[in-house]
């Protein structure tokens, strides 16, 4: 089962997920949280291999993450998981069963793409505008944290779209997105005296993935682009 997987992979998922069961007993977590923190570390590690199992994982931990979200009137949160991600899961698993390589000899079961010059210069004015938007409709309804929410969701929209496309550059949105929302987090749960570590933990463990991801589809994009060419010759 393990046989294509990295000594990186396998260390950083033990690691944060023994720390995840610490801090359920030593914290006393929710289980919601410990649920939704394990299912979203299985999620991103698989999207960093670039499996298809990933979405199954993402639809448990995009249910969860919602309501826990709601509970803490982090409304962009919980919109973004329960009304975007969550239907979104069914879409990517339809679209990358349309786009295997036909071997997972590399541990990848898809083609991954690269973002062009002209891509990225769209991308950074969408990303502006609708964050602009996107804050003003979440202070009409009283949602927390405005500012660092309204960027950390249309980031992660783009970002699911990219991924969906199969776009080796969805890893740096969501290195972005994973900033801010380790700030997001730790700025609530300080204020609002919650005990849901679990959500922090798990968004710094996407942090390290986020990169670690980024890495492995560059390389994923240039062997395959190789191995096309060869093919070519």
């Amino acid at each position: 089962m393990l046989k294509d997987w990295t000594k990186f992979e396998i260390l950083w998922l033990s690691v944060f997920t023994l720390i995840q069961i610490a801090l359920f007993f030593i914290w006393d977590d929710t289980l919601l949280g410990f649920i939704s923190s394990i299912s979203g570390m299985f999620c991103v590690v698989l999207v960093a291999k670039g499996k298809i199992s990933n979405y199954y994982f993402g639809m448990i931990q995009c249910a969860t993450y919602a309501y826990i979200s709601y509970t803490y009137n982090l409304y962009g949160e919980a919109m973004l998981n329960g009304l975007f991600y969550l239907p979104i899961q069914f879409i990517g698993i339809y679209m990358w069963n349309r786009h295997k390589t036909g071997s997972s000899t590399h541990g990848e079961d898809i083609v991954a793409k690269r973002l062009t010059k002209k891509g990225w210069i769209i991308l950074l004015v969408i990303s502006v505008a609708a964050s602009l938007l996107y804050a003003e409709l979440l202070y009409l309804i009283g949602s927390q944290q405005v500012r660092i929410d309204s960027v950390a969701v249309v980031l992660s929209i783009i970002a699911q779209i990219l991924m969906i496309q199969r776009y080796a550059e969805q890893w740096f949105m969501w290195i972005v997105v994973n900033v801010l929302t380790i700030v997001l987090w730790l700025v609530t749960l300080l204020t609002s005296g919650g005990n849901d570590w679990a959500m922090l933990v798990m968004w710094t463990a996407f942090l390290i993935n986020s990169v670690y991801g980024y890495i492995n589809w560059l390389r994923i994009s240039k062997q395959q682009n190789t191995e096309e060419a060869y093919g070519q010759a």
